[in-house]
């Protein structure tokens, strides 16, 4: 993070613009302390314990959004330093809510921290739903634990050559969606940061109008099919670069989410022709980017959705629980444990009917573990439970009981907009006073790090011997 730093401080010292000053400070600083700490503790050993695993995943995500928000503290921003903790958490944990108004006429620089801040978060959020949640039995991941072809028990290569496959596969996908920008007429500046959240679905735009700033059909289009790419598991990307090293894997969840995208889209155009009174043509497109960008909790908007139709609204509210797919960069309850409910729920009410029948629960052609099911069912009894704590608390804060529910909805969700003047698609979290924004904060940790991750943390029974 340190020396992603660099790249604003250009910005703005060719802008001439001073706070080139405060990105080198802090990369400097940051880079001293990193280095002291490395080389106080070479050559320490740690045991690879699971309770190290839970510690070393949310100490590296509370480090890495301290890092981020000093430029934003610092910088002349005039934010307080709640509100800069709340910006550099949406775009770590790619949120994308923002306590800044005035985007248009931000510094470059800040503005390109800010998409560094999704791009980082996005390729963070893939390394740890592959590489080391599933190790952790968090949230039914385990049931996506990549298995090698190869079983000769060389676990270091092949986590390699994983990490190097999302590397490559990230980049350029990234690099390719910002050359399609600049193709259809974004300036370089604006086709970099806007892919660079769009691929880690975390929606942070150079614009307070977001990409309906650019007024194109194809640029929504091109945005549609990456955030939708971004939403999809890495792992099915992955394959094609290492073919010999991992099986091929089929997954389900895969062809429920794009049906989902579909069906939702074409309600959702339907009701804009039908209640609107909207071409067909302009209907797709802006139902099918909206859609798309709400339940790859992108939160991209091209125009204030809340106002088409209350039809419209209801859709939009059940796609800003779906999320995406495990093992992507999406977030919200996810389609993977969408499956593994309706199994369970099948193989329940087959046992209600049929008392004495065996009921084996599948998973596209794997059987889900006792282990995965519970699982499954903590993290969807959390996720609600915080829902319901962070819209009372929300409440207490001083904010009106929708707009506390919708901003605790997409915290915990990790969506973006949510419902209402304050908190909708057409406004930001500026007017949300700082104890609520420091509530929103921490359930967009919890969110992100599938909740079960940060809360086992918090229990006593963690830290006894």
């Amino acid at each position: 993070m340190s020396g992603a730093m660099l790249l604003p401080a250009l910005v703005d010292l060719s802008d001439g613009n001073r706070d080139w000053i405060v990105f080198v400070g802090t990369g400097t600083t940051v880079a001293a302390i990193c280095s002291l700490v490395a080389v106080a503790t070479r050559g320490a050993g740690v045991r690879p314990t699971p309770r190290f695993g839970f510690l070393l995943v949310t100490t590296i995500w509370l480090v890495s959004v301290f890092v981020g928000t000093l430029p934003l503290y610092f910088a002349e921003t005039e934010l307080s330093f709640a509100a800069a903790v709340f910006e550099s958490m949406s775009g770590l944990t790619t949120t994308g809510a923002t306590v800044i108004s005035g985007l248009d006429a931000l510094p470059r620089g800040l503005l390109l921290w800010r998409s560094l801040l999704n791009f980082l978060g996005g390729i963070g959020i893939v390394g740890m739903a592959i590489l080391i949640l599933p190790s952790l039995r968090v949230g039914g991941l385990a049931l996506f634990k990549l298995e090698s072809s190869d079983r000769s028990g060389k676990l270091l290569p092949r986590v390699s050559q994983l990490a190097a496959g999302i590397v490559a596969i990230y980049g350029a996908m990234t690099l390719l969606c910002a050359l399609l920008y600049f193709a259809l007429g974004m300036s370089l500046f604006d086709a970099v940061n806007h892919a660079m959240s769009t691929l880690a679905t975390g929606g942070f735009s150079t614009h307070d109008e977001s990409i309906g700033f650019f007024e194109s059909d194809a640029i929504l289009m091109v945005a549609t099919v990456f955030m939708i790419a971004g939403s999809l598991p890495f792992v099915l990307f992955i394959r094609f670069f290492l073919p010999r090293r991992f099986q091929r894997w089929r997954d389900p969840q895969v062809t429920l989410f794009l049906v989902l995208c579909l069906v939702l889209s074409l309600v959702l155009a339907a009701t804009r022709v039908v209640i609107n009174e909207v071409p067909i043509g302009e209907a797709l497109i802006s139902a099918t980017f909206n859609l798309v960008s709400v339940i790859t909790t992108t939160g991209f908007v091209s125009e204030d959705f809340t106002l088409w139709s209350n039809a419209a609204i209801g859709i939009f509210f059940l796609a800003m629980f779906i999320g995406g797919c495990a093992g992507s960069t999406a977030g919200g309850i996810k389609v993977n444990r969408i499956i593994i409910l309706y199994e369970l729920v099948r193989a329940s009410f087959g046992q209600v009917i049929r008392p004495h029948s065996v009921q084996r629960l599948k998973y596209g052609r794997d059987d889900i573990s006792i282990e995965t099911i519970q699982s499954v069912t903590i993290f969807i009894f959390l996720f609600f439970l915080s829902l319901l704590v962070g819209t009372t608390v929300l409440s207490m804060c001083g904010l009106e009981l929708l707009t506390a529910f919708s901003a605790s909805l997409t915290a915990v969700g990790n969506v973006g907009p949510g419902f209402g003047p304050a908190v909708g698609p057409a406004g930001n979290f500026s007017s949300v006073s700082d104890p609520a924004l420091w509530i929103l904060s921490f359930l967009m940790l919890i969110g992100r790090l599938e909740i079960v991750t940060v809360l086992v943390i918090l229990s006593p029974g963690f830290w006894r011997d």
